[in-house]
């Protein structure tokens, strides 16, 4: 076996930087969405256990909607992407070309067992360049291929180690090779393959064996004229453990899956489900298709699902002259390479086998695949391809007549196919892009209408994406996901009635039930979000939350095992005021999913709905046990920690609003709250800054500058309070409170009676009950010296509030009053607040505002957005009125009795005064 050289290595990586550099400028499109973006376990939070556990795109493989695809290793490499630089496209796509050129350069070792170095460097320069691995090395999901083919590719050149000095069997190589066949399964499945080609390599390459040969061997040892020789047994041993090592592979494989094939639909797969022949017409042509694209990459396409290939229902059909004419060159090639001994026919026969072996698992032969044509899945196929055209080349070559052609023909090749990949990744830029360049090349594809309707949803261009939702429904008129797309566009653009009509017609295409036949396996799990689509929309109608039930309920009928039923309909049984069906439900999507944070999460706001806080912070604390960085969950325990007045949890509550802030420093509401806890503590000069930042983050921020401005007045800052105040009634000129504090402040403090006069009058104009508002308003007149009207404005308030003893107690002192002046119906003080005796006059305090606590923001519930799968989106319990709810501590109760006392020794003193003693 030739050794590769540094220079053969440099070229292969500075081609593969020429023509893939711009990938690194793409983002997460079309699948990298779901295993990148939405797969929890790239999350450090995740234990690695799970990677283990789950699928591909992040569902445990025990689920029924699970893609059953398990590849732990590949989704690891992602997890140290996301450890190193989390949801940043760059590295991902740079890890994907650092693992490509890995590759070429293996593949070009392998090259060299079979072509001379100067044809083995032209295939591996071809198969790195080929357009058609674009979609595996510039969609990061691709990774899976690249991964499994670099073990792959080892595991083969460790087995072509197995054979040594005197055909004698070489185990350790052998060992080698089942591990790393094993590795390269859990990178993707189609590595077991590799076993298939380590034997037809043993038998025909090792062994030397042609297929007359070993036919004629087999015969003697048959009829009885022979022995087996010890070459074949040797063989036999080999070939013996390489697949009881498979099956080994094979069987935990199925266990690993739970003996569950995926749920596919005719709209992944069609030919999948359709009836014989066309079914086996169509899987025999979808062959040659494949091959045209390795031969002629001009059209490649992200999406061949659905119409992309129309199915060939007859005989007659014309493109089954393209599937006879693929097998008789097929056929032509197998009997070359098995019949003829030979390097040339070695050659072929091992380019044939990396053709047609890692090709199995997507033929749909032994089993239904999610797809139709996947470019991705050529990635191996595409290394026999490879050795065959550079094969071809040097047999060309090597005639002095067309030297120079080949020459010409082969850069011109590799540069057009260069330029084409180049070219390529630009449409995987976004999803925009690549979706719009797929419908360049199939415009009968109702996915690829979908998904650019999807992106242009993304973007929220709603008129844009509605047109092309619309023309998925016109190409595919039974497809479901596209009216409920068209369903969910109506309702953002606030279209309710046409939203419904949309969603009512995906439900009538659901496939009926039949008494007997499992549901499940004939339905995708995403179109059963009709249902939660259709409910969420009608239960904004408080006449139809029953049917909105209804709807939740048949969903949960047709898949028990679906979570987001249950999600939905215990967020709606909370909004019917049914907090215990709710818990149930929750308790039962618990049940299928105990290590999600956001179930904890909603589980909590059933128990603060059911009045028991004691076990909602228990839920808030298990979902942040699960994800301590969830943020609503940090939010609203710290809220309840905070309201529970227990001062042992402050500080507690203080970390969680702290982590809160950090993970949203723009939330205003975070800072208010950490303003609210210090006030609680006394803490006045911190409490300030928080009320500040919120303010600062929120001008209209309505309780923190009320909050603020009662701080300020509460420590001796009345002055500081009154710009705070404007600000306030500024934004919110009918705030009762804010005006009640402001005419206090301009009375006591600046001797503005008039303003405060017009505070009061205000706030009476607004509530005439108000007694706060009333009495301060009859303190004003006292002060005007308007005795009698101050005189008819307490007995007003005192028949508003006929118990307030303070109230009473003003009253006789302006009576009082009046009685001894003598001057009815006209002011008897002097203008300079002074008696005639020299004294001061008599004064009647305004009934000062107590603290006053905002509302804290309202608990949130998580509930998955059944529009799109993965996504999620936040349901508020309840409206922030963002009104100010008392709220008192032990110390506020104190403070607040203080100054009753003080007050009442105040009265005290000037009663004594009037009774001149």
């Amino acid at each position: 076996m030739a050794d590769i050289n540094l220079k053969e290595v440099t070229l292969i990586v500075g081609v593969i930087t020429a023509c893939y550099w711009n990938s690194l400028f793409c983002g997460f499109v079309f699948d990298d969405v779901s295993a990148i973006l939405d797969n929890k376990d790239l999350h450090p939070s995740t234990p690695l256990k799970a990677l283990f556990q789950n699928d591909f795109w992040g569902t445990p493989m025990s689920e029924e909607r699970s893609h059953k695809s398990y590849r732990p290793l590949t989704v690891l490499t992602f997890r140290l992407n996301y450890l190193f630089s989390e949801l940043k496209p760059m590295s991902y796509h740079l890890l994907n070309m650092v693992f490509h050129a890995m590759v070429s350069a293996i593949f070009l070792k392998v090259c060299k067992l079979f072509l001379d170095n100067k044809s083995s460097v032209i295939a591996a320069v071809l198969f790195a360049v080929h357009p058609i691995h674009t979609e595996a090395v510039t969609g990061v999901v691709g990774r899976a291929e690249l991964l499994s083919s670099i073990f792959f590719l080892a595991a083969f050149l460790s087995y072509t180690k197995s054979k040594g000095p005197d055909n004698s069997i070489v185990w350790t190589p052998i060992a080698l090779t089942v591990f790393l066949v094993a590795v390269a399964t859990l990178c993707k499945e189609q590595g077991v393959t590799v076993v298939g080609i380590c034997c037809v390599y043993e038998v025909f390459i090792a062994q030397g064996y042609t297929l007359p040969l070993l036919c004629t061997a087999a015969g003697q040892v048959l009829r009885g004229k022979g022995s087996i020789p010890l070459s074949m047994l040797q063989t036999l041993i080999k070939l013996i453990v390489l697949m009881f090592s498979t099956l080994l592979l094979v069987v935990i494989r199925v266990q690993v899956i739970q003996s569950q094939l995926p749920v596919f639909t005719r709209f992944d797969n069609p030919a999948a489900v359709s009836p014989t022949p066309t079914r086996q017409l169509t899987f025999n042509y979808l062959l040659p298709v494949n091959a045209w694209l390795l031969l002629n990459p001009s059209e490649l396409c992200c999406d061949w699902t659905m119409g992309t290939i129309p199915l060939i229902e007859s005989f007659l059909d014309i493109r089954n002259l393209a599937t006879f004419a693929f097998f008789c060159f097929l056929g032509a090639l197998g009997i070359f390479s098995l019949r003829y001994p030979g390097d040339s026919s070695k050659t072929v026969l091992m380019a044939l086998c990396l053709m047609a072996l890692p090709f199995i698992p997507a033929s749909n032969l032994f089993f239904p695949v999610g797809f139709v044509v996947a470019e991705r899945v050529l990635y191996v196929p595409s290394m026999g391809f490879c050795i065959l055209v550079a094969h071809g080349w040097q047999k060309i070559s090597n005639k002095s007549v067309f030297k120079k052609l080949s020459w010409v023909c082969l850069s011109m090749v590799i540069l057009t196919h260069a330029l084409k990949t180049l070219h390529r990744n630009w449409d995987w830029e976004s999803e925009y892009t690549l979706f719009m360049s797929a419908l360049k090349v199939n415009k009968n594809n109702a996915k690829l209408w979908n998904n650019v309707g999807h992106a242009l949803e993304n973007e929220k261009n709603f008129e844009r994406a509605l047109k092309y939702f619309l023309q998925a429904t016109h190409v595919q008129p039974d497809d479901i996901g596209a009216h409920m797309n068209v369903g969910r566009t109506y309702k953002n653009l606030n279209r309710t009635r046409e939203a419904e009509e949309s969603y009512m017609m995906a439900k009538s295409l659901m496939p009926q039930i039949i008494p007997g036949k499992k549901y499940a396996a004939r339905i995708a799990p995403n179109h059963l979000n009709v249902y939660i689509n259709l409910a969420n929309l009608i239960r904004a109608n408080e006449s139809r939350l029953e049917e909105a039930d209804q709807l939740y309920r048949q969903a949960i009928s047709m898949r028990p095992d679906f979570k987001q039923a249950y999600i939905s309909r215990g967020e709606l049984l909370l909004k019917m005021n049914k907090p215990l069906k709710a818990k149930e439900a929750y308790l039962k999507a618990l049940e299928l999913d105990r290590n999600n944070a956001d179930l904890w999460y909603n589980l909590a706001i059933v128990y603060i709905e059911l009045k028991e806080p004691n076990e909602a912070l228990k839920n808030f604390n298990h979902a942040l046990e699960l994800n301590p960085k969830h943020k609503l969950a940090l939010f609203n325990s710290a809220i309840l920690m905070q309201e529970s007045g227990e001062v042992k949890l402050r500080p507690e509550a203080r970390k969680r609003l702290l982590n809160y802030v950090s993970e949203e420093p723009q939330d205003a509401n975070g800072y208010f709250n950490l303003g609210m806890l210090a006030m609680d503590d006394k803490k006045d000069t911190e409490a300030e800054i928080w009320m500040k930042k919120a303010i600062k983050l929120q001008a209209d921020f309505r309780s923190a500058l009320f909050n603020l401005a009662l701080l300020y007045s509460q420590t001796a800052k009345e002055l500081k309070a009154l710009p705070i105040l404007e600000e306030l009634l500024k934004y919110y000129p009918d705030h009762i409170k804010g005006l009640i504090l402001k005419g206090d402040i301009l009375m006591n403090q600046k001797k503005d009676i008039l303003g405060a006069k017009k505070c009061f009058e205000k706030i009476l104009e607004m509530d005439p009950g108000n007694v706060q508002g009333k009495h301060n308003l009859c303190v004003v007149y006292f002060e005007e010296k308007d005795l009698l009207k101050a005189e008819r404005c307490l007995v007003e308030t005192l028949a508003l509030a006929p118990h307030e003893e303070y109230i009473q107690r003003h009253l006789s002192i302006v009576r009082d009053k009046i009685s001894s002046s003598g001057f009815l119906g006209h002011p008897v003080f002097p203008a300079d607040d002074k008696t005639s005796d020299g004294e001061e006059r008599d004064k009647i305090p305004t009934e000062n505002i107590e603290e006053i606590r905002s509302e804290s923001r309202p608990a949130q519930i998580i509930k998955t957005n059944g529009d799109k799968s993965h996504s999620k989106s936040n349901k508020q319990l309840a409206k922030n009125t963002d009104k100010e709810a008392p709220h008192k501590t032990t110390k506020d109760i104190k403070e607040i009795e203080k100054k009753r006392v003080a007050a009442l020794k105040r009265l005290e003193e000037i009663e004594r005064i009037l009774n001149g003693e």
